[in-house]
């Protein structure tokens, strides 16, 4: 009994120490409040969002708009650093 609440203990301790990884602009998922924000001005500009994620420090924005996609990259005030588009 002991052992299956060590292994249930660090577990959560496991899953808990990722979480300040996440907020400061680690790899993987945006915040939801970042998420919201961005998405809703992409919007106002014509951008259909189709995804979102981090990497490297900078959240990178898969679009679509007037029928061409585009890879959006922001920093963590999301402000927007660079623009590929394609076909």
């Amino acid at each position: 009994m002991k052992y299956l609440m060590l292994i249930a203990a660090s577990a959560t301790i496991a899953a808990a120490s990722t979480l300040p990884a996440l907020a400061e602009g680690g790899e993987g998922d945006v915040a939801p409040a970042q998420e919201q924000k961005l998405a809703a001005e992409l919007k106002d500009q014509g951008y259909q969002v189709r995804s979102m994620e981090t990497d490297g420090g900078y959240i990178e924005v898969y679009a679509m708009k007037d029928g061409k996609r585009a890879k959006l990259f922001f920093d963590s005030n999301l402000k927007q650093v660079k623009r590929s588009d394609s076909n």
